[in-house]
């Protein structure tokens, strides 16, 4: 204090995703909460996989179609509702633009791929 000068305050480091960070833990963080928002269609994915007597749940048509196309049908599901918090956490560690629109477009033709699977039953 008499000296007059001041000294620089140090630098406080939060962690690892402080600041910049690491853009691969941002992904994984990222990722990590989406499947955790993910994890109950996951889950009601699969089980309708893995019991085909819950095809009597949704009636109607559906009552039709034969076991195995529903099967896969939720099956192709599950993968799917899977992989996005892979390719959002990816998208996120990539931090372009170009990245972005690829895992939105590769997301959209997924969601119209089930929408057009859907009806087919």
């Amino acid at each position: 204090m008499a000296s007059g000068k001041q000294r620089p305050e140090p630098e406080l480091h939060g962690g690892v995703l402080s600041g910049d960070g690491s853009p691969g833990l941002w992904g994984a963080l990222i990722g990590l909460v989406v499947f955790v928002f993910l994890a109950v269609p996951i889950s009601i994915a699969v089980r309708f996989a893995t019991h085909p007597s819950t095809q009597q749940l949704f009636g109607g048509r559906l009552e039709e179609a034969s076991t195995g196309a529903y099967v896969a049908f939720w099956w192709v599901v599950a993968i799917g509702l899977f992989a996005i918090p892979f390719l959002i956490g990816w998208a996120v560690a990539k931090r372009s633009g170009r990245t972005l629109a690829i895992i939105i477009g590769v997301v959209a033709v997924f969601f119209i791929a089930i929408l057009i699977l859907g009806q087919l039953f």
